[in-house]
């Protein structure tokens, strides 16, 4: 089966792939970049396609990298605990499960292999209340117990089928700019920051404990020009704002909108579709001959995942 997305994330891309993969330049890419990874829906994608010689994933989140990093090298050690989780959870009554939900939820994950953290990411992931992640300023996950009949918590073919497709990756948890910064031209990066804000009072940007308010989405703007001017071909998504709109259109971006469906809202009826911005820092599609896809072999290539892939 073609690899996909092993948790469900909040703005998770894979009902927009169709749209966003077409927007991305043709043919195969030495490198391929997800700085802010959440569910990597779109990397997966393009693993299943064979776009890309390598990929490079972070995110801030070090349980979510955590994840990764077992699901590349321990695959087989994270499905035996993920049964374990399931077979525990499962055989429960909904008040036992409960009360282990809770438990698992206050485990310290200070001394966590990266197999003990990623089981523990998914299990909670696929528990709790609307399968969110979020965390406070401590960086401790707070969302509720989910009162789910039968939540699957194991999906052994999903999971073997995201290690072949990580095989290529280097993983780590890492700020946007330590990712681009290694990116060359010809390469290719899709950001899905945490999203500007609709509104005063509907803020979510807490997947990890790091803000990420309206410096950090200045900075990251920026560092679309930097790529561009490297001739590295760089897309993102951001919600549809007066703010953010005059953020991209007065760098002179290449700006669309799309429409999203967005199931996790705490008010119901503001749940539903939405319209997002997709920024490139080239023409869509119309630059895929522009630049030249196909180089000698990048003497990076040589640098093991082992070697880059440790976290923080």
């Amino acid at each position: 089966m073609a690899s996909r997305s092993v948790v469900k994330w909040a703005g998770g891309k894979t009902r927009l792939l169709e749209q966003l993969v077409a927007r991305l330049p043709a043919g195969r890419f030495p490198t391929y970049a997800e700085p802010f990874c959440g569910g990597a829906a779109m990397f997966f994608a393009l693993a299943a396609e064979e776009r890309f010689d390598r990929a490079l994933l972070a995110d801030k989140n070090a349980d979510l990298v955590a994840l990764y990093l077992a699901i590349q090298t321990d695959v087989d050690p994270l499905i035996e605990r993920l049964r374990k989780y399931s077979d525990t959870h499962l055989r429960k009554s909904e008040e036992k499960r409960r009360e282990h939900f809770y438990k698992v939820r206050a485990l310290s994950t200070a001394k966590m292999s990266n197999v003990e953290r990623g089981a523990r990411l998914v299990f909670l992931n696929k528990t709790c209340f609307n399968g969110l992640w979020r965390v406070n300023a401590a960086g401790l996950f707070n969302v509720p117990f989910g009162t789910y009949a039968k939540p699957r918590i194991l999906n052994a073919e999903v999971l073997r089928s995201a290690h072949v497709a990580l095989a290529k990756a280097t993983i780590r948890v890492a700020d946007f700019s330590d990712i681009t910064k290694e990116l060359v031209a010809g390469d290719v990066v899709y950001f899905d920051p945490p999203y500007v804000p609709l509104s005063k009072t509907a803020s979510f940007t807490a997947y990890s404990s790091d803000a990420f308010g309206a410096d950090a989405q200045a900075r990251l703007a920026d560092d679309l020009i930097s790529l561009k001017e490297r001739q590295v071909f760089a897309m993102l998504s951001n919600a549809s704002t007066v703010s953010s709109r005059a953020l991209y259109a007065t760098r002179g971006f290449h700006v669309t909108t799309i429409r999203a469906k967005r199931s996790i809202n705490s008010d119901r009826t503001k749940r539903g579709d939405v319209e997002e911005l997709v920024v490139t820092n080239f023409p869509a599609r119309e630059s895929a001959h522009a630049l030249p896809l196909h180089r000698a072999p990048d003497p990076r290539s040589s640098a093991s995942t082992a070697d880059l892939g440790a976290t923080e």
